[in-house]
């Protein structure tokens, strides 16, 4: 770490951050990366000299543990306390509540992005780049001198730029990440092994409507080379890929294992500054049904720890046909059941269930929910968890923390509330 000083601000390079995720009820930062300290702002930057977080200061920021964040695909992100540790745990598994400046679903008042706090902090960091622009020519510590560099080849054009790079790369935006991905903050390389869906369902907010489309062998090599290339220095500081989009697991298992060990090869994801390795898919009632035994023996013996989060929805009829889910009850169930098998019989995979939440949906949705996770599991085995996503247009918050509660009361899994994030 080395520390420089100038007149108004305050540099320190290569600071060492946590090497594996936590939660806790303060900021942890994960991996390598670099601060700028101003009279109002800290800023920090990635390996590559991007922006990466920005907390206030000042005394008109919101809280002095709350900040905001920038993704890989240029959004950003603040995360606040939520006026309750306890409480916003209770509801997302994680201290801090994420506040998007896109329409996301509306359990919680987000207002973080209503207010000034975004706009004034990259005005700051423009001011910044300027200073930087100015003074880095009289720099001669070499060190220095190229951070300063990329952090003004960095500027908001450029980045602007590069969002248009990695979608590129991708062949479009994603739309949704899995809620498994909170394990790693959500700091994961996509990785696009299949267009589309099985499903083409009614409630659906974040599909593209598309039939399911498998990529080729090309396609998924090309992509993670150019991903190489665009991540840069960065990616020692990624060690978590998603298979995507909506069903990765029904890619199957020739495409999943290709992927995942192309990606942990080329991405050196064995060399991260951060510990352990991480795969995350989607899934789906007919992909985890059909799904070869062979399949996960295979996915089990990765280098990775696997997160596959399964689109149930419900278990009640009346509440599948108003969603215009096509799948019949009987094959979540089964879908349901073997989340539970292969979480016993593979100690490296992990398959959890997405559930919708809403306040007007049939009396049975809510009875069916606490009858299969509470009165068909065993009372002492509780690997896996459900996710529950808020509809849109709901708009009765109180009522839908209270149909969270009872569920999450009675389940014998770990509950939480997942409010979509995208890429």
């Amino acid at each position: 770490m080395e520390i420089y000083r100038f007149d108004n601000f305050q540099v320190t390079l290569n600071k060492q951050g946590a090497t594996q995720y936590t939660r806790v009820t303060y900021p942890v930062r994960h991996g390598c990366y670099s601060e700028i300290e101003t009279e109002n702002y800290i800023f920090q930057f990635n390996l590559n000299g991007e922006i990466k977080y920005i907390r206030g200061r000042y005394d008109n920021w919101p809280d002095q543990n709350e900040w905001l964040k920038r993704t890989i695909a240029n959004d950003w992100i603040y995360y606040a306390s939520g006026g309750s540790y306890n409480r916003i745990f209770s509801l997302l598994g994680e201290y801090y509540l994420p506040c998007f400046s896109y329409p996301t679903n509306t359990i919680f008042r987000q207002e973080a992005f209503q207010e000034d706090i975004l706009p004034n902090a990259l005005d700051a960091l423009s001011r910044l780049q300027r200073k930087i622009r100015r003074i880095g020519p009289t720099v001669n510590e070499p060190r220095l001198k190229t951070f300063f560099a990329r952090i003004v080849d960095n500027d908001t054009p450029a980045l602007a730029l590069r969002r248009q790079q990695f979608y590129s790369l991708l062949g479009g935006q994603i739309s949704v990440l899995p809620p498994d991905a909170r394990h790693v903050d959500y700091n994961v390389i996509p990785i696009i092994v299949a267009d589309g869906c099985l499903y083409n369902c009614g409630f659906c907010q974040v599909k593209s409507g598309q039939s399911f489309r498998l990529r080729s062998d090309r396609q998924i090599a090309n992509q993670i080379e150019g991903l190489t290339a665009f991540l840069g220095r960065e990616r020692a500081n990624f060690n978590a890929v998603f298979l995507g989009q909506h069903d990765g697991l029904h890619a199957g298992e020739e495409a999943i294992e290709f992927a995942a060990r192309k990606a942990c090869e080329e991405l050196e994801l064995d060399r991260s500054n951060l510990r352990g390795c991480y795969l995350f898919l989607f899934g789906s009632v007919d992909s985890v049904i059909g799904a070869r035994e062979t399949l996960f023996s295979m996915l089990n013996r990765l280098p990775y720890y696997t997160y596959i989060n399964i689109g149930l929805e419900s278990f009640d009829r009346d509440t599948l046909t108003l969603l215009k889910k096509p799948v019949r009850v009987r094959a979540v169930e089964e879908a349901f059941a073997r989340m539970q098998a292969v979480n016993r019989r593979y100690p490296n995979i992990e398959m959890t269930a997405n559930l919708v939440l809403g306040c007007d949906l049939p009396s049975g949705h809510e009875a069916s929910i606490i009858e299969q996770s509470r009165d068909r599991l065993d009372r002492y085995y509780s690997k896996g968890a459900l996710y529950f996503s808020p509809l849109y247009g709901q708009i009765k918050r109180r009522q839908m923390k209270d149909k969270f509660y009872r569920i999450k009361n009675s389940s014998r899994l770990p509950a939480y509330l997942y409010l979509i994030q995208r890429l």
